[in-house]
């Protein structure tokens, strides 16, 4: 049997009140059925009957409210895979595998409440995971079960009623103008010297500049275009180019006259390994590669990183990420405009750049508050 629309009940001249069924047999074989309650017209209907073949044909079961709650994420972990990063699904499975599954899994879907959720969460918060986390999860969550409601499967997402344990910025470090003089000054006997420079005259997240390749630099007009990012999987090995993060982190970034004289000597460099190297070298067109020409991974660069420091005698407790935020607070302290500084980040919106950099905004109020005294108190006697 296909599907079946049975029309239970008149509401008015054009709208009723629907019942869908389909059928289908799973992978063992065993025959599967769901029934779905519909009001509307027959066109709605028979939308709501293609979208459960659609589900049937696709994945080969239907989903059930009768499922536990194990059964339905595999179900969503297998719908959302086509439209994520690879990165992004895999830190979805192992949270869930982690810290949901084998607490609640067995729980049907149907009867999953509030108070299952947060007894997880306390027993999370117990074991001394930060509240970063158990916010983490729950987004998760609410993210599989929002396509449980989607789909008729539940009446509402039990985890937007869920008390979140309130989150505690991280107090960001980076480093004064000084610092970074006396890190790059180590970093120049560093076969990756170039990176470093970059990622500090760009403000680019480590893994865009890892991914960006020699047609993406324009020498001529002194930019590079970030178009994709490196991602390793964290199990099994191996990587992939992917898009970025999100819409606005492609973009176009113009580069300080020093540092586009620096990758030309790091391109002279790389183009000797080349030749030393012959047929050994894995041409992915890098700018940024590893001896051989394959993606440096994110490991080696933070060992590279924190050797650097070390050399340099820093002893701020900064991490490889931090050279971004360094930029941006350099930047917004130089009075430049907080727009271009979240455009060169590949912030989503401004809101996110003043949102994250809040603890710059009071020094850029004084200024504004003295550029108001200059430009009319002072020529007015007020």
């Amino acid at each position: 049997m296909r599907g079946q629309i049975i029309e239970k009940k008149k509401l008015d001249k054009k709208n009723s009140v629907w019942l869908i069924r389909v059928q289908t047999r799973d992978s063992k074989g065993e025959l599967k059925s769901r029934s779905v309650t519909v009001r509307g017209t027959k066109t709605d209907a028979e939308k709501t009957r293609t979208k459960l073949l659609s589900e049937k044909d696709t994945k080969g079961v239907i989903a059930s409210p009768k499922q536990n709650l194990n059964q339905f994420l595999d179900l969503w972990l297998s719908v959302i895979k086509p439209k994520l990063h690879s990165r992004t699904w895999q830190d979805y499975k192992e949270l869930l595998q982690r810290y949901v599954r084998e607490t609640l899994g067995t729980i049907k879907l149907e009867n999953l409440k509030v108070m299952h959720l947060q007894k997880l969460y306390g027993d999370m918060q117990e074991r001394g995971l930060s509240p970063r986390v158990v916010r983490y999860t729950n987004s998760t969550l609410r993210s599989a079960l929002n396509y449980a409601v989607k789909m008729d499967l539940v009446i509402r997402n039990e985890t937007a009623f869920c008390e979140l344990p309130r989150l505690i910025p991280r107090e960001m470090t980076i480093f004064t103008q000084e610092e970074v003089r006396l890190f790059l000054n180590a970093a120049k006997v560093e076969r990756i010297f170039a990176l470093f420079s970059f990622l500090l005259g760009t403000g680019c997240r480590p893994e865009e500049a890892l991914g960006l390749k020699w047609t993406d630099v324009n020498f001529e007009k002194s930019l590079v275009v970030i178009r994709r990012v490196v991602v390793w999987q964290r199990s099994g090995g191996g990587w992939e180019f992917c898009e970025p993060k999100t819409k606005k982190s492609s973009r176009t970034i113009p580069l300080p006259l020093s540092l586009t004289q620096e990758l030309k000597r790091h391109r002279i460099r790389q183009h000797a390994e080349r030749l030393k190297l012959g047929i050994a070298w894995k041409d992915f067109d890098l700018v940024f590669p590893s001896e051989v020409g394959t993606p440096l991974t994110m490991s080696r660069v933070t060992r590279v990183f924190k050797r650097i420091k070390s050399n340099a005698k820093l002893i701020k407790p900064i991490r490889l990420y931090d050279l971004r935020h360094t930029v941006a607070t350099l930047l917004l302290q130089a009075n430049v405009n907080p727009k271009i500084v979240s455009e060169r980040l590949g912030h989503s919106t401004i809101t996110q750049t003043l949102d994250t950099y809040t603890a710059v905004l009071p020094h850029l109020q004084e200024q504004a508050s003295e550029h108001l005294e200059d430009m009319i108190f002072s020529k007015t006697g007020g």
